[in-house]
């Protein structure tokens, strides 16, 4: 398994390119499931789960190429209705194939989801919602069985607005027959982009962007293209790069990225001390002279994201101060605490809050990364320790950050992959 090595405290300036969103990637890959025909989606990130939802689509039948981030799919071979455990184990997002499979052909077969290490995700959500839909579901060894002659229209009230629940329901009712209502939709710019990419495959869809969103099912749709939107996450993990090791009084561009799209991130770095201009499709930051303790509260967008908790540990813990940091979306994602404590930080947890008293250095020591977020932070805090870190087991941050050590390398940070050890 790769690590990385990183020698900490090389001031950091210049600029830097964000990818296209994983998350609205591996949402709209799946959508085109709903249509026969071919088509390209520009601004599509080479990352791991991305090359693992291509084999996924590829098992059922269709053709699937990456190059020159634009994924070329052509589903007019579907011939094949089950995503097996052994493409799906990998990555929750692997789910999304079950409304636009139910939706178009009337049946699924589609293993419950693995991916991240920490925490369960149900799926219950999903299933229930496509039920309301009109499917027969089973559960059964572990997989998802779904028949429906045709889904029809219905009204769909979630009690917590999910990101991958309303997207799966999304793409099942599309054909569906009739008027569905999804009530407490997802706002997510990942959920804004997929119901604008299934308005042009043909969709009737209304209130994009909001919370509740009618879908008028039609009897098809055409393939679409379209370019896939800038990673926020990444943008997010590249400022609090700059906050914490950022050349003093010089900036640090964050380009091809969507400043609206983050936009509680960048008060929350302005309420912290960091300097912040914002262009159409840049964010340049100054990092300050001492960081400020700032609490924060994971919310649904456009709240803080929760993606971002475990970056903004790692800033605090540099903090002139103690912060807490309260994650109300997922209670137990605080595997990179530990790790953070073996670099010198002071976190004290207490259910879902961190409670961190900022210390004047970290020092670099071996950690070990456990999901994707945790690597991202455990990346941060070693740019900005003294001495050597070495990162392990970053197979997980080449999950949704693309050639990470590149671009922080174009920075002037000190960090290369190797072989690391194997377990």
């Amino acid at each position: 398994m790769d690590k990385f090595i990183i020698n900490g405290g090389k001031p950091l300036s210049g600029s830097i390119p964000v990818s296209g969103a994983k998350n609205a990637s591996l949402a709209l890959m799946p959508a085109s499931i709903l249509a026969s025909g071919v088509c390209q989606m520009h601004n599509t990130p080479e990352l791991r789960d991305i090359h693992t939802m291509g084999r996924l689509l590829e098992s059922m039948g269709l053709s699937v190429k990456l190059q020159n981030h634009t994924a070329t799919i052509n589903s007019t071979g579907i011939n094949n209705f089950e995503a097996p455990y052994e493409h799906v184990k990998t990555m929750r997002a692997s789910i999304y194939v079950l409304g636009p499979l139910v939706g178009r052909f009337g049946q699924a077969k589609v293993s419950l989801p693995g991916g991240c290490a920490w925490g369960p995700r149900p799926v219950n959500m999903h299933i229930e919602g496509i039920k309301k839909l009109g499917a027969d579901i089973e559960l059964e060894a572990g997989y998802i069985i779904a028949k429906a002659k045709r889904l029809h229209g219905a009204r769909i009230l979630f009690d917590i607005s999910s990101v991958g629940a309303t997207g799966n329901v999304l793409m099942a009712a599309v054909l569906a027959k009739g008027t569905t209502l999804i009530e407490n939709a997802a706002q997510e710019p990942e959920i804004v982009q997929l119901t604008e990419y299934l308005i042009m495959m043909g969709a009737k869809i209304h209130g994009a962007g909001t919370g509740r969103l009618e879908i008028e099912g039609v009897d098809e749709l055409h393939s679409a293209d379209i370019t896939t939107i800038p990673d926020r996450i990444e943008a997010g993990t590249f400022l609090i790069a700059a906050m914490l090791a950022g050349k003093k009084e010089k900036s640090i561009r964050i380009q091809k990225c969507e400043p609206h799209h983050i936009g509680s991130l960048i008060v929350k770095l302005e309420d912290a001390g960091g300097i912040i201009t914002t262009g159409p499709d840049w964010v340049e930051l100054v990092p300050p002279k001492e960081i400020r303790p700032i609490n924060i509260t994971t919310a649904i967008y456009p709240g803080f994201p929760t993606d971002m908790q475990a970056q903004w540990i790692t800033l605090m813990s540099l903090a002139a101060g103690t912060s807490m940091i309260t994650d109300t979306i997922y209670f137990d994602r605080f595997m990179h605490v530990p790790e953070l404590s073996r670099l010198g930080a002071n976190i004290i947890m207490k259910e879902n809050i961190a409670t961190v008293a900022g210390v004047p250095k970290l020092v670099g020591a071996k950690v070990m990364s456990t999901d994707l977020r945790a690597s991202a932070s455990l990346i941060l805090a070693g740019l900005a320790a003294e001495g050597t870190t070495e990162v392990l087991r970053v197979y997980h941050i080449d999950r949704g950050y693309e050639s990470i050590e590149t671009k922080l390398q174009a920075l002037g940070a000190d960090i290369r992959r190797e072989k690391g050890e194997e377990f």
